[in-house]
């Protein structure tokens, strides 16, 4: 993986990102006949080495990592790879693919004019025909809106810029959000012994293990992740949706707050109001629990329906039905004083918007998000990947990444293809008129 200059020269196809994303369709460009340039701003693995806590482990199994022609090759395909494992895995799939990978180049802005694109870059202006984004959707954190009346005293931070609990001042935590990261940096903080407060929202909670196998294992066999979008009711609100909060720390395991709320862990609403000595939350945190288990149920249920069509799997057990341990007060949260009960900092875990203001091409939807199908947008030769739910569940996973990157490689050569026909056709007109 070289770094050099390629200032104004013309390449063929250039993917910005060396992500999961963007190797893997270097790897199917590879067999088409294709060697792209790929663009990587900072080092390979770089988000899954600096924008993740140390406790942090992937929520699928490891059976579930299967880059193109890179399966997991581990001793415990059931298990959860900690983000050195991810890191490792992600570099060795780089030396894999063999791609011309240009490390420390970032692409400040991204131009269309006369029929072909122009990437400037930190090292000069690159010219392609063709260009896939594989940066993800993932980009700027959220934060609440009122986030700067809090008093300078109050650390602020983002679920990318947490560590640990012991890289915090000492003092009560409250974390924003209880999603997938606000859900795991509330317990890593919880299980340290940290007074954690977390502020639920309406993230919904899903089952680890559900009559004899991963929850995951059941929704792949069912057909679950390689439903199309397309075949969804509502594309848009499936796109917004928040992912499901379970762990895979301590080998597996789902997280209950209820459970949590009984051992000590303070739970409250939605964060709806910040003073500079007082922070409200609105009464819905039932509500948002409540929301969590059905959610968590209805998954159970649907494995249960599959199951029951399935002779061969009716012999498995059937689990108790679900109750919930542990249910908040109906007074009113009288939120947190600040005066009384100073917080060492607070964790942000609101989500992430995505930015695309260096792409200066007209192929968004107004909102923001490029307007593509299956990551073909309208200006020819401009491909977008790794986006969640761009085509399945899996699009911006490990798991499902392989099958977009092929969709788009073909496509790609194929328009390669044509357009060097076209082009030797132009210059036969040319050589017999001359």
């Amino acid at each position: 993986m070289t770094q050099s200059s390629d200032s104004c020269k013309l390449k063929t196809v250039v993917v910005i990102g060396a992500g999961q994303a963007g190797l893997s369709v270097a790897e199917a460009l590879h067999r088409q006949g294709l060697r792209p340039l790929v663009l990587e701003k900072n080092k390979i693995g770089f988000a899954w080495d600096q924008q993740r806590w140390d406790s942090f482990c992937l929520v699928t199994p490891n059976w579930q990592c299967r880059l193109p022609g890179f399966p997991y090759d581990g001793h415990d395909p059931d298990g959860f790879m900690d983000k050195r494992a991810i890191v490792d895995f992600l570099r060795r799939f780089a030396q894999h693919v063999g791609a011309d990978v240009r490390e420390g180049i970032a692409v400040r802005r991204l131009t269309h004019s006369g029929g072909r694109y122009r990437l400037h870059t930190t090292e000069g202006v690159i010219n392609a025909d063709h260009v896939v984004v594989a940066t993800g959707g993932y980009h700027i954190p959220k934060r609440h809106p009122l986030a700067e009346r809090l008093p300078t005293t109050v650390r602020q931070l983002d679920a990318c810029d947490y560590r640990n609990p012991e890289s915090l001042p000492s003092g009560p935590v409250l974390v924003v959000g209880s999603g997938q990261s606000g859900s795991q940096i509330a317990e890593d903080l919880f299980l340290a012994g940290r007074e954690v407060h977390l502020s639920v929202g309406s993230a919904p909670r899903s089952p680890r293990r559900y009559r004899g196998r991963d929850v995951v294992d059941w929704l792949d066999r069912m057909g679950y992740y390689a439903m199309p979008i397309s075949e969804h009711s509502d594309p848009r609100s499936v796109r917004a949706k928040t992912n499901h909060y379970l762990t895979g720390r301590d080998g597996g395991r789902e997280i209950d707050l209820r459970r949590r709320a009984l051992e000590g862990l303070n739970l409250h609403g939605r964060l709806s109001t910040i003073e500079a000595d007082h922070i409200g939350f609105a009464m819905d945190l039932a509500e948002n629990l409540d929301h969590a288990d059905a959610v968590y149920c209805r998954i159970r249920s649907s494995i249960d329906s599959w199951i029951e069509q399935q002779d061969f799997e009716r012999s498995i057990p059937e689990e108790d039905v679900y109750s919930p341990c542990w249910h908040p007060s109906t007074a009113t949260d009288p939120g947190l004083d600040l005066r009384h009960t100073p917080l060492a900092a607070v964790i942000w875990c609101m989500g992430y918007r995505s930015d695309f203001s260096w792409v200066d091409v007209p192929v968004f939807d107004g909102s923001g998000q490029p307007a593509h199908e299956r990551g073909v947008t309208t200006s020819s030769g401009l491909y977008f990947l790794g986006l969640p739910w761009l085509h399945t569940w899996g699009s911006g996973r490990f798991c499902g990444i392989q099958e977009d990157a092929n969709y788009l490689a073909k496509l790609i050569s194929l328009r390669v293809q044509r357009r060097d026909a076209s082009q030797e056709r132009l210059e036969c007109t040319a050589i017999l008129g001359s």
